[in-house]
């Protein structure tokens, strides 16, 4: 998820981020009794307002390092699993692959959301919106072993060019870290056979075309029943492609819905919400619940964008083209059946793929 703005402050919030900006001080509604010229008893008279200064964000530099590191080491735990073990290993051979195997996956996957944030933050740093460092999400109970990061702005202070540029650069940076480590660990996969008939459950990730086709420039094609088997490289690339392409969406407050707004201003909502009545019906008549987490925070937070400090502000030629591209990117990086399940069977039919029901909350993206 994208930029989630802290709108409403309570007092306590205000301790804690600063100021309001825009919001009147005591002495900016002050009056001043000035005597008249003509004798006449004194009038009040508005002292003219001070613009306040722009509202400070709390980083909190202890918890975005706290969560750093929590997630670091949760998704460790999750890349762990990732580790190639046979039977001949000794106990601390598969602790030493295991951890091996993780800390690539973390080195990969934190990168990769790192550049992300850090394209996110740069901009906004740039245009001179209050925004935080990164706080990253651990979520050990997940198979990506983290729920993405968040980092807080400030509620309209951004005009319509500097939210379209902090809103693409992150999903743009994220990227140029991705391809690169996706087509690196793909050099050293092994391409399998999916079996018939497999004697217990297998979990199988659905690979969007994107990665098809990075699989089949380093393999060449593969068959239908035919895929690689994951690293902690190729994995990270996997949850790298489906939560830039999930932050894509254009709606409310994701990435997405930052762009479409700054390009087609308020009937950018009409396509959320739509969208958002297309993604339950899909679910319904697909039954596959793989989405209904997601689908439901877009919910709660709204499918409705802000306006900005100037939505009147240009953006220009260039910036509408790489804007449409990249939403685009919504066609090569979403998959609709993110995690399958091959069922074994007993009757000698082909194996049925059923969907893992809603998986753990996708890596998200609040900028």
């Amino acid at each position: 998820m994208n930029d989630r703005t802290p709108d409403h402050l309570s007092n306590r919030d205000e301790d804690d981020f600063g100021q309001a900006a825009g919001s009147p001080t005591p002495m900016d509604i002050g009056t001043s009794l000035v005597p008249s010229h003509d004798a006449t008893p004194a009038h009040p008279v508005r002292r003219p307002s001070r613009p306040s200064p722009a509202r400070r964000l709390n980083t909190r530099p202890r918890l975005v390092a706290f969560l750093f590191v929590a997630t670091c080491l949760s998704t460790t735990h999750a890349g762990s699993h990732l580790a190639e073990l046979d039977a001949q290993m000794t106990g601390p051979e598969v602790t030493r692959a295991m951890l091996w195997s993780g800390l690539q996956f973390t080195t990969a996957v934190m990168g990769i959301l790192l550049a992300h944030e850090m394209g996110h933050y740069l901009q906004a740093i740039r245009y001179g919106v209050p925004a935080t460092l990164p706080f990253f999400i651990p979520m050990p109970i997940s198979p990506f072993g983290t729920m993405g990061a968040v980092i807080l702005q400030q509620a309209g202070a951004a005009d319509r060019r500097a939210l379209f540029d902090i809103a693409i650069t992150g999903p743009l940076a994220g990227l140029v870290v991705t391809i690169p480590i996706t087509l690196w660990g793909l050099q050293s996969v092994e391409v399998i056979n999916l079996p018939e008939n497999p004697a217990y459950p297998i979990l199988v990730y659905g690979d969007p075309p994107l990665l098809r086709w990075m699989m089949a420039w380093v393999h060449g094609p593969l068959g239908e029943n035919q895929t690689v088997l994951l690293n902690p490289l190729v994995f990270a690339g996997w949850v790298g492609i489906f939560i830039t392409a999930l932050n894509l969406l254009p709606i409310g407050q994701l990435d997405g819905g930052h762009i479409l707004y700054s390009l087609i201003g308020k009937s950018a909502h009409i396509v959320a919400i739509s969208l958002l009545f297309a993604a339950a019906g899909y679910m319904l008549y697909s039954r596959d619940p793989s989405f209904i987490v997601l689908l439901l925070l877009l919910v709660i937070m709204g499918p409705k964008h802000p306006p900005t400090a100037d939505d009147t502000m240009p953006l220009g030629a260039g910036r509408h083209v790489l804007g449409w591209l990249t939403l685009a990117f919504l066609a090569v990086g979403l998959t609709l059946n993110p995690i399958d399940v091959i069922e074994p069977t007993t009757d000698g039919s082909p194996p049925a793929t059923t969907p893992a029901g809603p998986p753990p909350t996708p890596p998200s993206d609040s900028s």
